[in-house]
């Protein structure tokens, strides 16, 4: 009955939208005037043309059914509304998540510094670690309600399609063909980052370009393999690939000397030499970058829902480092009189339900995990061993490209 009645009431704001265009705003009440002023600022008002349609007499002085493209935008824009205003439907996995009462995220075996890494007591941390938690407080309120399965870069794909796992948070690389042929939806972008070489200093190498007849440890199944081959037949450079299943058997074959290259993300590489390296100074990571990587988490096809929380959860990150929520903050900012604010902390009601999750589901998850900026100083900044600069991972507003739509 709720249901209903939601979509009554905005029919009836609408139709009095329509009814004051077709007037005239002159006399309107305020709440009319504004009304009518928010649908027809909608982007497809005015947009179409239904000549012999009229509205009141007299108002289509040109003959040229100005106005009448005018009424009927703002009835579509009335249906659109109503439909919009009705709750989110859940979809299998995200009941599946919420009757087991917990997530299931599938991340890289061997782990990667800064990303995914389990410690001795088999608690996992990391940036992509972080995104599946901040989707678990989205839907049950706890960023701890998640469980970690390890998965190879051959076997992730698998083990999403087959509801082993229910997103991947992996460093993952979006491209058309995963995104197209694999049943699968990327929910965002994590890191945007791009392929890079490291060699030992003793190889006497300073660019890329003077590699050629090196021998460089790739992993099977990943962009980064065709990625090798790419850039090395451009560069009329032969190479020699010696291909593995497991990030561990990379890393050792590399510094074990079996290859002269490790390639690969460029925030792997730095990842792996403050990890993994006997004596990270022996190695050096070349200037050039091969490719783009915008790595991100991955959901299967068929629950939009579930897809969209997935998202927002990332976006809501975004958003609290913009306007200034952090973890250490948030509870003061509960009381902020800043519309937007309140809006996206659930003080003002409506986005969690739009979403189909809790009002405090932005609160949550800074609260929780905190912002993005924070989730970035602590596993890769100047809060982590690696120090990575930010870089195109800086917001959109300090010279980055991370940018989040607005939660209204």
């Amino acid at each position: 009955m709720q249901h209903e009645k939601t979509d009554a009431e905005t029919s009836n704001r609408f139709a009095s939208a329509l009814r004051t265009e077709g007037q005239g705003l002159k006399g309107a009440e305020p709440n009319q005037r504004a009304a009518a002023h928010e649908v027809a600022s909608l982007p497809f008002c005015g947009m179409i043309r239904a000549p012999g349609l009229r509205g009141p007499k007299g108002s289509d002085p040109d003959g040229e059914g100005t106005d009448s493209m005018r009424w009927l935008s703002l009835a579509m824009a009335a249906a659109s509304t109503a439909v919009l205003a009705s709750p989110a439907l859940a979809g299998k996995d995200l009941d599946a998540v919420r009757a087991r009462g917990k997530l299931i995220c599938g991340v890289a075996a061997g782990g990667l510094a800064g990303f995914m890494l389990a410690d001795s007591q088999g608690k996992w941390t990391g940036m992509d670690v972080d995104i599946c938690r901040a989707v678990a407080a989205a839907i049950l309120g706890d960023a701890e309600k998640v469980s970690f399965t390890p998965v190879s870069g051959q076997q992730r794909f698998t083990a999403l399609q087959s509801g082993e796992v229910d997103l991947l948070s992996n460093n993952t690389t979006w491209t058309l063909g995963r995104d197209t042929a694999l049943g699968l939806d990327f929910a965002g972008v994590t890191y945007y980052d791009g392929q890079g070489f490291m060699v030992n200093k003793k190889l006497g190498v300073k660019s890329a370009r003077e590699l050629n007849g090196a021998t460089v440890c790739v992993p099977s199944g990943s962009t980064t393999e065709l990625n090798v081959a790419d850039y090395f037949r451009a560069n009329g450079m032969t190479m020699k690939a010696v291909v593995f299943d497991d990030v561990d058997q990379i890393r050792g074959a590399f510094f074990a000397g079996r290859c002269d290259v490790y390639t690969g993300d460029r925030v792997r590489l730095f990842a792996t030499r403050a990890a993994n390296a006997p004596k990270p100074d022996d190695y050096v990571i070349l200037p050039e970058i091969i490719s783009k990587e915008p790595l991100g988490p991955v959901v299967r096809h068929g629950d939009n829902q579930f897809a969209d929380i997935v998202r927002w959860a990332q976006y809501a990150m975004l958003e609290a480092e913009e306007y200034g929520l952090t973890s250490k903050n948030v509870d003061e900012m509960l009381k902020s009189d800043n519309p937007s604010i309140k809006r996206i902390l659930g003080v003002t009601p409506g986005m969690g339900k739009a979403l189909g999750v809790s009002e405090t589901w932005v609160y949550d998850i800074v609260k929780q995990i905190g912002n993005y900026g924070e989730v970035y100083d602590r596993h890769l900044g100047p809060g982590s061993p690696l120090k990575i600069e930010r870089g195109l991972n800086r917001l959109w507003k300090d010279g980055g490209i991370q940018y989040a739509p607005p939660i209204r």
